[in-house]
């Protein structure tokens, strides 16, 4: 038997991002390894800079993820007119300059959200017994060391993102009893592979973790997308 982190994702937007491909952000349904992983490291306080405590986070993570509310998927469309004069921060804390020959064209992207969906997500940690435990990312998404958003800065949550624990001996056992906990009727569920079968099980490589030395997003992992049934 293992214990489970339920984290609730809750608010008007949320994003989930997947493979960005020139100026479009996409989003998932499900929350992403890396940003289980950034979001929980800032809750503790952690700074970015810190590739290999992140690593080891991210490294550790099992976590499966049950969509209780789709929500529907907006598309903004960014415009912005840039000058060569015009400078923007960066991670590395210094501002950045533009080049190039013309300017006169405005600066477009396109960024996904989800809106007004309610995903679950149950989390443990291998090993169980390492610093930080599960008990230390409850109590750090209860009083996190800075404000905390689900994928982009506007998407604050609705509701508090830490929702208690569960006892259950995988992720889909846990994901069941968390549906009849909160009386829902179930929904689409993504588990690792190896922590249950849902109804209507496919397998796929899904490219959602993130190389925190390097600060690049780079391989996959085995998943398993089915269903599962909540209270009747």
């Amino acid at each position: 038997m293992h214990r489970w982190l339920h984290m609730r994702f809750s608010a008007p937007l949320m994003a989930f991002g997947g493979v960005a491909i020139d100026q479009v952000g996409p989003t998932r349904r499900f929350p992403a390894a890396s940003a289980l992983a950034g979001l929980l490291a800032n809750a503790l306080g952690w700074h970015w800079r810190e590739g290999e405590r992140l690593q080891k986070l991210q490294d550790r993570l099992v976590f499966g993820a049950l969509l209780a509310r789709p929500g529907r998927q907006l598309a903004d469309t960014q415009n912005a007119q840039l000058h060569k004069s015009d400078r923007g921060w960066t991670t590395w804390g210094e501002p950045e300059g533009r080049d190039g020959a013309t300017y006169n064209a405005p600066h477009r992207r396109q960024r996904e959200y989800l809106a007004d969906a309610l995903v679950h997500v149950v989390l443990r940690l291998v090993p169980a017994d390492a610093a930080p435990t599960i008990d230390d990312l409850a109590a750090a998404l209860d009083r996190p060391a800075r404000p905390l958003f689900i994928g982009r800065k506007p998407c604050l949550p609705a509701l508090p993102l830490h929702a208690g624990i569960i006892e259950a001996t995988n992720a889909l056992h846990a994901l069941q009893e968390l549906a009849r906990e909160i009386e829902a009727e179930g929904g689409a569920v993504l588990l690792p592979e190896g922590e249950g079968e849902p109804a209507q099980a496919r397998r796929q490589h899904l490219a959602d973790v993130r190389n925190w030395i390097t600060g690049l997003h780079a391989g996959s992992r085995p998943v398993v997308i089915g269903t599962v049934r909540g209270t009747p």
